[in-house]
């Protein structure tokens, strides 16, 4: 039972970390689903400036212990996404990269949606 809790941790916090990556995009359809966005991407770029681990990590490791498996070092993104998209690993300054990088996208994207584009004199109707 424990290791199938830790593979729902693992899965859900895949979907927080796409979730902070891309739901701006589905803010600009869904403008309501800022107040959920807002929050979890504040977290997931503070997580990544900071250097700490994020909730998640530790629960899955201890899960997987109880059900007799082996927990890991460091965290979530050094065990699940690293080897993907960086097979040498991650340093700690391409981890504040991940962080700037995520802070600047949603910013453009709530950028766009608190100042939208303003009519050029030729746009607008007489």
């Amino acid at each position: 039972m424990y290791p199938l809790l830790a593979d729902a941790v693992v899965l859900l916090h895949l979907l927080f970390v796409v979730f902070v990556a891309t739901g701006g995009v589905a803010v600009l359809r869904w403008r309501q689903l800022a107040w959920l966005h807002l929050p979890c991407a504040l977290w997931g770029v503070i997580v990544e400036l900071s250097g700490r681990v994020c909730p998640l990590t530790p629960l899955e490791n201890r899960l997987r212990r109880m059900g007799g498996q082996s927990g890991y070092e460091g965290g979530f993104i050094d065990q699940y996404l690293v080897p993907v998209l960086y097979p040498t690993g991650l340093t700690r300054q391409g981890q504040v990269i991940l962080g700037i990088l995520a802070a600047v996208i949603n910013l453009a994207i709530y950028g766009r949606l608190l100042w939208p584009k303003k009519l050029s004199p030729t746009d607008r109707n007489p």
